[in-house]
């Protein structure tokens, strides 16, 4: 239950105070608002289109254009050729229901896990605007009895009321919906025309069902009008600019501010948000914002990073004007920028995830959500974490919070070029990988902790302060970012066989402790967490696994020839040399209490 208090100078107006630490109360009003209102709406809908049909079976059955329709169907029936029957049987495929089914599900699913940005709002636009329109669908054809033209049918007949045309009413609903994503959220000279053949689909399919004597064309009008009409009510509910869920109230700053005088805090560091303003959009500031108002953190000031300075410059600069409290919005590129440059001083960061990895934060479990995130941060408690510093030929010393390396995974991100990574999202790596399958394996030399010289082959290296990925595959598994120690993986598969090994080694989490401890390893101390550096005895590469790991404080890397190299998903360019050394503690992190 939320409890209320008073607030100050709104005459004893009561603000309503979250139950959950750290969640404001501005920002899930209007959830419950836009769903009551999606479904008070899809009612007028429904009675709308039915009483369209009520009154095209009753009282307006001798009126024209309704006495014309038979005569209209029958004309199309003569009009039939092999050609014709073809090209009908294709565009009416386009509204059957597995079709509709099938492609909102792909395109779902890509507005999710393709964009450099997660779509959600617009899957969740034209998943619910389908739905509905088969839900009011079904409502309709419950509520108005209307037979099949009397003429040769060439489908077989549902059994459900020839009004309205399901098919066309489902394909309106998909391709008019896809229309309106395409015009609202790609700038490609192209979208217009691409949008106008959406927009020609569902028309396409109603003369198909006329065609094949499946409707009448007042059943296609009412199919084409709740189509539409399921669009324009979701739409109303939850696109950008007219979401009644992304509007917060008027008085919602003012509602922040009150529950942030009345809940017991400490004293307010002064504060600077980093935000990548490529991955963070308009209405997530405005979250933000009211996130930190509720916090007791007002008029905080918002500093966008630039191509030519991603972050560190920005933070340096915050440091320099008295911030005590940094908040980093943005990518691991961002998130690498903004810990370089707090490395060491103290400065506790509040991560909130706003790109596609979000590697750092996926490790740690916070959450992914950006008001989510800076709530649990506010409210959380410091952590120390570790940062790995590395240098190489060409490149100055930097910090790095998640992974370096060389080889195939630097030749990816390398050769993905930015309108692939726009369009495709994380597909393009794979596509670049495939084309780095064929370069030769790199000759390299590995010295761990000032032991003895490894030499090696390899596709990649990896060197990891955290051990998972996206979708949950662990290339470096053990690797823990508070234990006082970096862990470095050469991945070597040969062959179909030992690429599947590698797979498998990735997917399970298989890591030292689970004998996948390179062999020969000698120990050469305990680190912070009780795990031990290695140090293992040159042996040849037959006896190796596809994947070899070792754990170490200072690791030197020396190439045969120039490799492409990567720092936290950022190509730093070949070269023939990496140096990497964890710096313990380095950097201070807010978690939510209980987090470790």
């Amino acid at each position: 239950m939320e409890t209320t208090v008073p607030e100050s100078g709104t005459g004893g107006r009561a603000a309503p105070v979250p139950r959950r630490p750290g969640r404001s109360p501005a920002l899930s009003s209007g959830i419950t608002k836009a769903a009551a209102r999606i479904a008070a709406f899809a009612v007028c809908q429904a009675a709308l289109v039915a009483g369209a049909g009520l009154l095209i079976t009753g009282p307006a059955r001798g009126l024209w254009p309704m006495t014309a329709e038979d005569a209209a169907v029958e004309a199309l029936e003569d009009a039939r050729t092999a050609t014709l029957d073809t090209a009908s049987s294709v565009a009416s495929a386009l509204g059957d229901t597995a079709t509709v089914v099938g492609i909102t599900l792909l395109v779902c699913l890509g507005l999710v896990l393709v964009p450099r940005l997660p779509r959600w709002r617009e899957a969740v636009f034209l998943a619910v605007g389908v739905s509905l329109q088969s839900a009011v669908f079904v409502l309709i054809t419950a509520s108005v009895d209307r037979t099949r033209p009397d003429v040769e049918r060439m489908d077989a007949s549902p059994p459900t009321s020839s009004y309205t045309s399901g098919h066309t009413g489902a394909a309106t609903a998909l391709y008019a919906g896809l229309a309106v994503l395409v015009l609202s959220r790609v700038r490609a000279p192209w979208r217009r025309p691409l949008a106008a053949v959406l927009l020609l689909l569902p028309l396409l399919v109603g003369l198909a069902r006329l065609y094949r004597g499946m409707h009448h064309p007042t059943d296609v009008a009412g199919g084409l009008a709740n189509g539409a009409l399921s669009l324009f009510v979701v739409g109303r509910a939850l696109l950008p600019g007219h979401s009644w869920v992304g509007r917060p109230p008027a008085d919602a700053l003012g509602i922040a501010v009150a529950a942030a005088e009345q809940r017991p805090a400490p004293a307010r560091r002064q504060a600077t948000v980093i935000v990548n303003p490529t991955v963070t959009d308009e209405a997530t500031r405005e979250q933000l914002r009211l996130v930190l108002a509720q916090h007791g953190y007002r008029d905080t000031p918002f500093v966008d990073t630039t191509a030519q300075d991603p972050g560190g410059g920005q933070t340096a600069g915050a440091l320099r004007a008295g911030a005590e409290l940094i908040v980093v919005c943005g990518g691991d590129g961002t998130v690498r920028a903004v810990a370089d440059a707090l490395a060491g001083t103290g400065v506790p960061l509040v991560l909130v995830p706003s790109g596609t990895g979000n590697l750092l934060a996926r490790n740690l479990g916070l959450p992914l959500g950006p008001a989510d995130a800076l709530a649990a941060g506010l409210t959380g408690e410091p952590r120390a974490l570790d940062l790995g510093r590395i240098e190489g030929d060409g490149f100055p010393a930097v910090h790095f919070t998640a992974m370096a390396g060389a080889g195939l995974d630097a030749a990816m991100l390398e050769g993905t070029s930015d309108r692939a990574k726009s369009a495709l999202g994380w597909p393009a790596y794979v596509l670049a990988g495939a084309k780095g399958l064929r370069a030769p394996r790199m000759r390299l030399t590995v010295t761990l902790d000032g032991g003895p010289e490894l030499r090696r082959t390899a596709r990649m290296v990896l060197i990891a302060n955290i051990g998972t990925v996206q979708a949950g595959a662990a290339p470096v598994p053990d690797a823990r970012p508070d234990d006082g120690l970096l862990d470095l993986a050469v991945f070597d598969p040969r062959g179909a066989g030992g690429w599947l090994r590698a797979a498998g080694v990735l997917l399970r989490g298989g890591g030292r402790g689970r004998g996948a401890k390179g062999p020969g390893a000698n120990g050469t101390g305990p680190g912070a967490s009780g795990r031990e550096t290695t140090a293992p005895s040159r042996t040849a590469d037959s006896a190796r696994g596809p994947v070899e790991f070792h754990t170490f404080r200072r690791a030197e890397l020396s190439f045969a020839r120039p490799q492409p190299r990567e720092v936290d998903g950022d190509p730093v360019g070949p070269g023939l040399r990496l140096a990497a050394e964890v710096r313990p503690g380095a950097l201070t992190v807010l978690m939510p209490a209980g987090e470790r």
